[in-house]
């Protein structure tokens, strides 16, 4: 019995004066081991599920309403004689977008504005709205248009000189024009790169140039076309005509901006005189909507209504004529 308590008292005492640090080293050792294991016998890296599985892009329920209401103007549309010119009307304004796809995105929110009209202000207001919305998208088109063909004609200029420089280096014409395509601003770079493409597949360069004369309604670069075209023919140093014409086209376009500067205010008066009638009316809506509405209630107002309208397009037309100039 006393032998058993003297070897108990000795083992605790041998425990109890164990060095921290070996057991530190112990665990470091124990540590080492298992990372030398997992370097050695790496684990199999498991595939996730998304991985294997095929995937499936969710559509929302807004989105797969949009694309059947595309389907089905696109299946209006080409039921329609008016649907080529939409595509060259949307195509002269620089939009990359479907036929479709404008008429959805110009129709929502007519619906919208022609339904609180339709409440506030009765059906016949709200097929006037309608119909202005339609003619509004058809302005925005031209005005995008004819944006656009204003900045290709401001650029001709430097576009052609840039072409007789490529011609001067050596590089063929169709090489001066995909340089172009790259190297010129839109929306010239656009126009030349579609001639590019054009000629790709097989179309004369001659008729692509002169269809992107008649795209861009540019008189001035019809008479590149035809300057190309009578090279082509009779030979000649291209470079030095087109550095001809690009200096009577600079001409051109510093008178066309002088003019453009000095009609500036009939331009302004004449959206002024537009925007006027229906920016008052709008306002006596909003402040006495029994004032206007005699307008719409009484026979002899409808006729008001629509004889202002006649004068209006009248007006219209005429300050159009007075304040276009064509030289």
């Amino acid at each position: 019995m006393t032998a058993m308590t003297a070897m108990t008292a000795g083992a605790t005492s041998s425990a109890a004066g164990l060095d921290p640090l070996a057991v530190l080293a112990v665990l470091a050792c124990l540590g080492a081991l298992v990372a030398g294991y997992v370097v050695l016998f790496p684990p199999h890296p498991k595939i996730a599920i998304n991985r294997v599985a095929p995937t499936t892009e969710k559509t929302s329920r807004l989105t797969g309403i949009t694309a059947r209401a595309t389907q089905l103007v696109e299946q209006l549309l080409g039921q329609l004689r008016g649907a080529p010119a939409l595509v060259q009307a949307l195509e002269a304004a620089g939009l990359r977008m479907r036929p479709a796809e404008f008429v959805i995105l110009a129709a929502a929110p007519t619906v919208v504005l022609a339904g609180f009209v339709l409440v506030l202000a009765g059906p016949l207001l709200a097929l006037l709205v309608a119909l202005l919305a339609v003619f509004g998208a058809r302005v925005v088109l031209t005005q995008l248009a004819a944006r656009r063909r204003a900045a290709f004609a401001d650029q001709l200029d430097d576009s052609l000189q840039l072409m007789a420089s490529g011609l001067r280096a050596g590089h063929s014409l169709l090489r001066a024009i995909d340089a172009l395509s790259s190297e010129a601003e839109a929306p010239s770079s656009e126009e030349f790169a579609r001639i590019i493409n054009e000629t790709r597949l097989g179309r004369d360069v001659g008729n692509a140039l002169e269809a992107a004369a008649a795209r861009m309604q540019s008189e001035d670069f019809l008479w590149v076309a035809q300057a190309i075209a009578v090279h082509r023919e009779v030979g000649g140093n291209l470079a030095e005509v087109l550095d001809q014409v690009g200096e009577t086209i600079r001409e051109r376009n510093q008178i066309r901006r002088q003019i453009k500067s000095l009609s500036a205010e009939g331009r302004i008066s004449a959206l002024v005189l537009m925007i006027m009638p229906f920016g008052i009316g709008g306002f006596l809506a909003l402040v006495s909507p029994s004032y206007v509405g005699r307008l719409f209630n009484h026979p002899i107002g409808i006729v008001l209504l629509i004889v202002a309208a006649l004068l209006l397009i009248a007006g219209g037309l005429w300050l159009r004529k007075v304040i276009s100039f064509k030289f």
